[in-house]
């Protein structure tokens, strides 16, 4: 494997992890907020901190290339069920999109199953 392709893989797992670390952290500073609009959803805010704790946690993983399989796989299902949540409404073509958009980043994930983290990763050292 080339340089290119190595740096590509790094940088496409961060590109990938990036969404979930800014999004796990804003959740942060905006706690109450977010779990009122769970509840809103009928998701019960009380798993908010395990939401965050995903997000942080599971991009960090994917970033460094830490258990980069196992990571992948279940931040695809959390994906997947966020989108069955909270875009479900598919007749509004913004839901709709955001449907596809986590169905798609699903799919990445996937490929990091599929793939592994690459040579510029913890799990190859």
């Amino acid at each position: 494997m080339n340089t290119f392709q190595k740096i590509a893989e790094l940088g496409g797992r961060i590109l990938l992890a990036l969404l979930f670390l800014m999004s796990g952290i804003g959740k942060i500073s905006a706690y109450s907020g977010t779990a009122a609009y769970m509840a809103s959803t009928g998701v019960p805010g009380a798993l908010l901190p395990m939401v965050i704790a995903i997000e942080v946690l599971g991009a960090a993983a994917i970033i460094i290339g830490y258990k980069t399989r196992i990571v992948a796989f279940l931040m695809a299902g959390f994906t997947l069920v966020t989108a069955l949540l909270f875009h479900n409404n598919f007749q509004d073509q913004i839901q709709m999109i955001m449907f596809l958009k986590n169905v798609s980043i699903a799919g990445g994930f996937l490929l990091l199953v599929a793939n592994g983290a690459g040579p510029l990763s913890v799990d190859r050292r």
